[in-house]
């Protein structure tokens, strides 16, 4: 080998390019995370400290403590499981009411030990300083907060992304001719031989592979554009004479209408090619396609076989709230969806079945999205950055809205307790009675394990999935 040749070297070099910049994706959101959490938390310490509350912990983490500092009355850490965080308000669980049944149960001993835990962080030098003395209104801020700090930095990263660098809107060019039609849920869909595998033409059971010869069973046929001489790198001037807009997304949405409509009928592309124009003459075909690329719902419409380039438009500051209200809508529905797709989610996990790229997804799983974002080599460093701030800014909406939901431990629960406990005040002070006192949020601690036991057995599903069926950019 002479002097200066390393071909070794350098076949591997692209391959641990590949492999660093994943790992850097995932230390980034990991990064990310962390940060997301830390400032979670301090919305909830720093109104707890305004409110005059004590607090002596701040913790980013679970597990076992891997670093830790006290200043002032707060210990600050960092424990080894970064899936959440936590501060620690001394009297959180108030004394027991007066009157309380002392009748031995099972129930009420289990919430007596909870509460004796809690009041043992409460000192004789604390008085009104136990989060229960303090107005239900204080209570409600300082637990708000927290999310609220999530919807801050979900804003504030959905604003960089569209206002610094901009959403991906279609082009009227061209990026991609395929060679075959493929129905949509093909089974064939992510091979590189897609054209080359038998499938199902006709019926319920069109796009499954099968075995040539077999009735409704034939190679994916040549799409229209295609075989008409499109190519990627034209963009579309007009159909049938008619000019198309230049304007992004509104030209393709003109193009792809006159599309759909003219299933068996000849169209007229008029196209720009290197510079000059040309008309080829296109029959779209019947097909049945996706409504739209985050739906599952499908359509018979007419089919040529092109897709659009995109290139990214920056927003005014103006369409963030409408862009904002999209996205929590959105997230709303998935929320509310989780209880359905859990059993899909066991499939996917545990039974090898396809996972729905549409389904819940845990922090691994984020994480690794994030990984093959930075390592994707068809994306430019811009989209790389952008796509890494819609991650952490979708990730703090989720959190924003999770933790509001009304159920303890959530901080939403405690929200609804203060806000139940000034109900029930107004009431006795309408009938002239006395203040019932705080609402004694520990008869709700059964209801708190049940929850916790759910969610330690969602993520622990989630990480499964994550790990053995992972949700991939592909």
């Amino acid at each position: 080998m002479g002097p200066g040749a390393r071909p070794g070297r350098d076949h591997r070099r692209p391959e641990l390019s590949g492999i660093l910049l994943t790992i850097l994706g995932i230390v980034a959101f990991a990064l990310g995370l962390l940060f997301s959490i830390g400032f979670h938390e301090a919305g909830h310490f720093f109104w707890a400290r305004k409110f005059g509350m004590r607090v002596p912990q701040f913790m980013v983490g679970f597990g076992p403590t891997i670093w830790s500092r006290t200043r002032g009355e707060t210990e600050y850490g960092l424990k080894a499981v970064p899936l959440g965080g936590y501060i620690r308000i001394v009297g959180m669980i108030p004394p027991a009411e007066e009157g309380e049944s002392k009748r031995a149960t099972r129930m009420r001993k289990f919430i007596a030990e909870v509460r004796g835990q809690a009041l043992n962080d409460v000192r004789a030098d604390d008085g009104g300083r136990v989060f229960y003395a303090k107005p239900w209104w204080q209570r409600v801020i300082v637990m708000f907060a927290g999310p609220f700090h999530n919807l801050i930095l979900a804003v504030l990263f959905f604003t960089v992304v569209l206002v610094g660098f901009g959403v991906p809107e279609s082009t009227t060019t061209l990026a991609r001719v395929p060679d075959c039609v493929l129905p949509a849920g093909a089974e064939s869909a992510g091979r590189a031989d897609a054209c080359e595998v038998p499938i199902v033409t006709t019926g319920a059971d069109a796009g499954q592979i099968c075995t040539e010869g077999e009735p409704d069973c034939a190679l994916p046929a040549e799409s229209p554009a295609s075989g008409a001489g499109l190519r990627a790198g034209d963009t579309i001037l007009a159909l049938d004479g008619e000019p198309i807009s230049r304007e992004t997304d509104v030209g393709w949405q003109q193009v792809q209408d006159a599309i759909r409509r003219s299933a068996d009928t000849p169209v007229v592309f008029t196209i720009e090619r290197d510079g000059q124009e040309r008309d080829l003459t296109v029959t779209p075909i019947e097909n049945r396609v996706y409504l739209s690329a985050d739906s599952e719902e499908t359509s018979v419409v007419g089919y040529v076989g092109v897709s659009p380039a995109q290139t990214y438009v920056q927003q005014s500051i103006t369409e963030v709230p409408a862009f904002l209200g999209d996205v929590v809508a959105r997230s709303v529905d998935k929320l509310v969806e989780i209880p359905q797709r859990v059993p899909a989610l066991f499939g996917a996990a545990f039974l090898g079945e396809e996972r729905d790229p549409q389904g819940p997804i845990g922090v691994v799983g984020v994480s690794r999205i994030s990984g093959e974002v930075f390592a994707f080599e068809s994306f430019t460093t811009t989209e790389k950055i952008s796509y890494f701030f819609q991650l952490l800014a979708g990730v703090n909406l989720v959190l924003f809205l999770f933790n509001l939901l009304p159920i303890y431990p959530l901080d939403g629960g405690h929200i609804a307790g203060a806000l139940y406990e000034k109900a029930r005040s107004t009431v006795a002070r309408l009938r002239g009675r006395p203040d019932p006192g705080p609402f004694d949020i520990a008869r709700l601690m059964p209801v708190a394990y049940v929850v916790a036991g759910l969610f330690l057995a969602l993520s622990a599903l989630l990480f499964v999935a994550d790990i053995v069926n992972p949700i991939t950019l592909g």
